[in-house]
């Protein structure tokens, strides 16, 4: 009883630490910073969509993100990432109506790395080429300028150099060729010797490089903006509108959204809010928009990038291989010492439905292990880790009450059923500020420890499939960018 009493006391220090001192995560406070007046020019911006399968979806979401009131040249460029669906038919037809330019980009299948010579053919020191004759790097800017992007200790997935593409970054890699912003000598050879795209819309002149309405005049290219959104993401009219205001008037390089998430039916309310509580626990908000920070995140259904760091950067190819793209994007922000900020908003939702616990279990475990840098030690530290700040409290508590009220109390027995107590009201407390997000009762807080033991299974199993050979599998596909 000494050893539960110990160990629940140390759970309540650390929830004690988590709500007053990692960086306020809990609060649901970042919005997107006010600004004091609009540009006096608007810059041009392009939206790329991967989009994969999506032919029932867009209907839903498109057309609003083509009717953005957005003042200044917009421009909509959607890959379609291998659809059997009729997504780009869908697409294409959705943008006859539109008063924005629409481009559906067939994606093709992404390169395979180079092989590796055996080790009796590798030439001597003296023969292999120097780092700047290696064509496949010939874009990307010098290592003092951007990070090896293992350094950056906050980006999950492998690092880009020469391996695989993740099948979504590939995709994002497409639309910034055909927006005019290369990822990298390779993505420009795939693009030439299988891809290309569809012709533009009927009534829509295809735009220059990088301009988005010719025929409006264009911003300068470094004040230019690429959108990454998702194909399932649906925009109030005014979003895009308040997001580019935000970049220009806050100077900020990369600015990002966590879109809200379906919660309509009871698994999507149980799961949901805390999926978002805890990827913000991972990557406090308050951290990743604080200048110098080196918590690096973003959200991928809505992330608004300067197009000067994407062209500093080599485009995407930093981070191809990254299954989790968009904390590697902030990452890659960040290593060039650019501005990141990420918040929350209620204009840009998601209307992807998921309609029962095993959709919702795909959703995490497809990337758990993947956010652990398929590392076993941090799977085992992450299971612990679970286990101790979220399932100890409450079972110290109601082992401590039980014992009290049995009356075989002693000492210990009484100490951890008030640290118990406390550490379970405050992971309890902490969890409010997001059910009020989602319009949830509060009555739901204290079931946190068992749904954090809900994650721990996922997690568990995130590794089960990666060993197995089916991690990361994404609408039909998977991603074997770190499968062995």
């Amino acid at each position: 009883m000494l050893a539960l009493s110990v160990a629940a006391t140390v759970a309540a220090a650390v929830w004690a630490y988590l709500v007053v001192g990692h960086g306020g995560y809990w609060r649901t406070s970042q919005w997107l910073p006010r600004v004091t007046g609009e540009p006096g020019r608007w810059p041009d911006v392009v939206a790329v969509v991967p989009a994969r399968n999506e032919a029932a979806t867009l209907p839903a979401t498109l057309p609003a993100l083509l009717g953005q009131d957005y003042p200044g040249p917009l421009s909509v460029i959607l890959v379609d990432d291998g659809s059997t669906d009729g997504t780009a038919e869908v697409a294409a037809t959705l943008g006859l109506g539109s008063g924005r330019p629409l481009r559906v980009v067939a994606g093709t299948p992404p390169p395979e790395p180079p092989i590796a010579p055996k080790s009796p053919q590798v030439p001597e020191y003296s023969q292999v080429p120097e780092y700047s004759q290696v064509p496949e790097y010939s874009q990307v800017p010098e290592h003092s300028q951007v990070p090896e992007l293992s350094e950056t200790p906050d980006l999950v997935g492998p690092a880009g150099g020469a391996g695989r593409w993740a099948g979504k970054v590939w995709a994002m890699a497409q639309g910034l060729r055909a927006a005019g912003i290369p990822s990298a000598r390779e993505a420009a050879d795939g693009a030439e010797s299988g891809g290309g795209h569809a012709e533009p819309e009927r009534g829509h002149a295809e735009p220059e490089r990088g301009c988005a309405e010719p025929e409006r005049g264009c911003a300068e290219p470094e004040r230019g903006y690429v959108l990454f959104t998702d194909a399932d993401i649906a925009w109030e009219a005014g979003a895009l509108r308040a997001l580019v205001a935000a970049a220009e008037g806050d100077d900020r390089d990369l600015v990002s959204q966590m879109a809200l998430l379906r919660t309509g039916n009871g698994w999507e309310r149980v799961v949901v809010p805390a999926f978002v509580y805890f990827f913000a626990q991972l990557y406090p908000f308050r951290r990743v928009n604080k200048p110098g920070s080196r918590t690096a995140a973003a959200a991928g259904g809505c992330m608004l990038v300067r197009r000067g760091a994407l062209e500093r950067s080599g485009g995407v190819a930093p981070i191809r291989g990254a299954l989790i793209d968009d904390v590697a994007m902030g990452a890659m922000i960040k290593g060039q010492r650019g501005r990141c900020w990420l918040g929350l908003s209620r204009q840009v939702v998601s209307v992807r439905p998921y309609p029962g616990l095993a959709s919702l279990w795909q959703m995490v475990a497809r990337s758990a292990y993947t956010q652990l840098n398929y590392s076993p030690l941090l799977l085992a530290g992450t299971i612990i880790g679970l286990l101790f700040s979220y399932a100890l409290p409450p079972a110290a508590a109601i082992t401590g009450l039980t014992l009290l009220a049995t009356g075989t109390a002693t000492a210990p027995a009484a100490l951890a059923a008030g640290a118990g107590l406390a550490g379970w009201a405050l992971m309890s407390l902490s969890y409010l500020p997001m059910l009020r997000l989602y319009r949830l009762s509060p009555l739901r807080a204290p079931g946190l420890p068992l749904i954090a033991l809900l994650y721990a299974a996922m997690t568990a199993d995130s590794a089960r499939r990666h060993y197995a050979g089916h991690g990361a599998e994404w609408r039909g596909r998977t991603n074997r960018t770190r499968l062995r």
